[in-house]
């Protein structure tokens, strides 16, 4: 795999990455409003076990959060070293 289908790979990985945070954050979304509608029920059983899954999902979304930030770090600093911000139709500068 050449320099610029490595950059290919790691631009798809990035997409990825934001795809699974936005999925994870509308499962916390999901559980808040499960949240919600228990306070008019007040089932003891979804009010003893949704915070702790609120929780560990809120945790799960800034994990991603950090690996799309150091990633995205990772991907730019190897973009730099290998001159891969050109346009692939011109020869990067030496």
């Amino acid at each position: 795999m050449d320099k610029r289908e490595q950059l290919t790979a790691m631009d798809k990985i990035l997409r990825e990455l934001e795809d699974l945070k936005n999925s994870e954050t509308a499962v916390l979304k999901k559980i808040a409003q499960i949240e919600a509608e228990n306070m008019n029920l007040g089932v003891t059983v979804l009010e003893l076990a949704l915070p702790d899954i609120h929780e560990n999902i809120n945790t799960s979304v800034e994990q991603v959060n950090e690996v799309i930030s150091r990633f995205t770090e990772h991907r730019n600093q190897f973009s730099k070293e290998h001159k891969l911000e050109a346009p692939e139709d011109q020869p990067a500068t030496s």
